[in-house]
C-alpha cells in the first residue's frame, strides 16, 4: 500500500507489516500486555481497502482479517516507523519461536 500525505514523500507499506500490525483489539488486544505477535502472514495480501468517514481505511486481507480501522495518523505513524516496527515484528518472532511463513 502506497500513502501520500501533503508535502511528504509517500510511505510504502507491505501488507505483511499492515496485518502483523493490524490496530484491531483481535492483534493489539485492550492493553500492550494483550498484543499478540502474528505469525504465517508473509505472502498475506491486501484485497480490499474501503474509506471509513474521512479519517480511515478499514483493509480487507486474504485471511480475512478486516476488523482494524486504520487511521490517516496511525498509517502515517506505521510510514515513519515501519524499520523500526519491522525489526522489533521479527525480534518477538525469533524470540517466541515463531516465523513469517507459519
Amino acid at each position: 500500500l502506497t500513502v501520500t500525505f501533503p508535502g511528504l514523500q509517500p510511505f510504502e507499506l507491505p501488507a505483511e507489516l499492515l496485518r502483523v500490525a493490524s490496530p484491531s483489539a483481535e492483534v493489539q488486544g485492550h492493553s500492550p500486555e494483550q498484543r499478540v505477535t502474528v505469525p504465517g502472514k508473509r505472502n498475506v495480501a491486501i484485497l480490499n481497502i474501503e474509506p471509513v468517514g474521512n479519517y480511515a481505511v478499514r483493509i480487507t486481507f486474504d485471511d480475512f482479517h478486516d476488523t482494524g480501522i486504520f487511521t490517516w495518523n496511525y498509517l502515517h505513524t506505521l510510514g515513519h516507523e515501519k524499520d523500526a516496527r519491522w525489526s522489533v515484528y521479527l525480534a518477538e518472532l525469533a524470540e517466541k519461536g515463531l516465523s513469517r511463513d507459519r
